[in-house]
């Protein structure tokens, strides 16, 4: 069975550490994006934190970074646990699997005793395998979900994927009956059950079923008649709702995240009769918005963080008699971008340079401080393929220029990106006052921090990587991750 399909070509790691390493930022080629490792990693950590004081599960999603080096083309062993008939697994080792798989890594951290990830490519699973698997050779349990409803096309190379790592170790996303009967071939392949979460749709219509019409089409019963068959078993049920994303505070949030809560719940009440009562089901619920708005709760210590621990840890599931456990799942967080600021899901935070991790670095092509225009502009060396073409509530533009290299400005006047082409944007204040020219010279380099960082960094092979905890300026390049490309 060929389950290796081509992907973009990248250059090595190796050969992008020499090129990269120990440069700065005004001597590299431009456009070029950029990751902050001490901000990363000190929202990796208080999310850590956060998770232990609430009491709850957590599945990082590799979203926004999808980092680690390309895949080369060696098989691994067979290994001693499979029932694979396809003992020769394309799954291709990663001969820099260390530092390049940092950022998952970071997301885990090192004592928890499982690792949960969701992922909504099969590449991204595929490239994580060696790192699942150092992460089982150190005895912590792992558990990796497809974050989308299952497609026919990618059910061999998931059940590759669950080959190398054992049973229990990938779960896939069901909202539809017809999905149920891929399964079959999941199982030959892998030689064990797929874990299955049923989606929920809990208000933004995305993916999923209502609460109370799980049952689409017979759904349980050919559940049911799956799990007598040993193809799949049912883990839980899964909610993501991105409509935290329009909240302008942490009550927002949180009413999201209570929201999402009490849907799974209801799910669970409704269908009380047909769902299995041997096992624990787990209640995946979350978005970044949310997690964070439970991370600023948790830094306190009050009758809120009490309520917020109770409902998580002690919820009401009506007629299921079931054990169930509360499991957050969250993706932008060690990044953090300008959508996400908006939420003031962490409270107000107006330093946006001190909390997201990551920016484009761009030169300034041309300015037009002298009349030219009606306002005082400039034009920089990137566009939509460098930038994306994501909206924010919260301003006009399409991404706002840190303060790194300009003169002291109030904190409440901008430059941000009002106009965006291809390969070129317009920088201007956000103040629009004619008076008050653009503070920049030709050829000069500025940080430009994203609407929406997965969306920017798709479009890049690769970040480099800065660390202002050694460095305040964040200035020189101290490391190189490569992304995965392709899906």
């Amino acid at each position: 069975m060929d389950t290796m399909i081509p992907q973009r070509p990248l250059p090595s790691k190796e050969a992008l550490k020499q090129f990269y390493m120990h440069k700065t930022l005004t001597e590299i080629p431009k456009p070029a994006a950029v990751l902050d490792l001490a901000i990363i990693k000190r929202h990796c950590n208080s999310m850590l934190q956060t998770i232990q004081t609430l009491g709850v599960g957590f599945r990082a999603h590799v979203k926004s970074h999808k980092v680690s080096h390309p895949l080369s083309k060696k098989k691994k062993k067979k290994r001693t646990h499979r029932r694979n008939p396809h003992p020769k697994s394309p799954l291709p080792t990663n001969d820099n699997n260390e530092k390049t798989t940092e950022l998952s890594r970071l997301q885990v951290g090192t004592s928890s005793p499982e690792i949960n990830y969701v992922a909504s490519t099969v590449l991204e699973i595929e490239s994580l395998v060696p790192l699942l698997r150092e992460f089982q050779s150190k005895g912590r349990k792992v558990n990796i979900l497809y974050g989308i409803p299952l497609v026919p096309s990618q059910v061999s190379r998931l059940a590759l994927a669950a080959a190398e790592l054992g049973p229990d170790s990938v779960s896939v996303m069901i909202d539809h009956p017809d999905q149920i009967k891929f399964l079959d071939t999941f199982s030959r392949i892998a030689g064990f059950a797929a874990g299955v979460f049923l989606k929920v749709d809990c208000g933004y219509h995305r993916a999923g079923l209502p609460p109370r019409a799980m049952d689409k089409g017979g759904l349980f019963s050919k559940l049911e008649e799956l799990e007598k068959t040993g193809a799949g078993r049912l883990v839980g049920i899964y909610s993501h709702s991105s409509l935290s994303y329009g909240g302008r505070n942490r009550g927002d949030a949180l009413r999201h995240l209570r929201g999402e809560v009490e849907a799974c719940l209801l799910a669970l009440d409704s269908y009380a009769g047909v769902l299995p009562v041997d096992r624990e089901l787990v209640v995946s619920v979350g978005a970044t918005p949310q997690v964070v708005a439970a991370e600023a709760v948790a830094e306190g210590d009050d009758a809120e963080l009490e309520e917020l621990r109770k409902f998580l840890k002690e919820p009401d599931t009506g007629a299921f008699k079931g054990r169930v456990r509360v499991e957050l799942h969250a993706g932008n967080y060690p990044l953090l971008d300008m959508q996400q600021m908006s939420t003031n899901a962490g409270g107000v935070r107006e330093r946006f340079f001190d909390e997201v991790g990551a920016y484009v670095v761009a030169e300034t092509c041309s300015v037009y401080n002298d009349g030219e225009r009606e306002y005082p502009e400039a034009l920089v060396a990137v566009g939509t393929l460098g930038m994306g073409r994501e909206p924010c509530p919260s301003y006009k533009g399409w991404g706002v220029v840190g303060p790194w290299g300009l003169p002291t400005t109030p904190q409440r006047d901008r430059l941000y990106i009002d106009r965006i082409s291809q390969e070129h944007s317009i920088l201007r204040w956000e103040s629009e006052d004619v008076a008050k020219k653009i503070p920049l010279s030709v050829g000069q380099t500025v940080k430009i921090y994203p609407n929406h960082a997965c969306i920017t960094g798709a479009m890049y092979g690769w970040y480099l990587v800065v660390d202002s905890s050694s460095d305040p300026d964040a200035t020189k390049v101290v490391d190189v991750w490569v992304r995965w490309l392709g899906w």
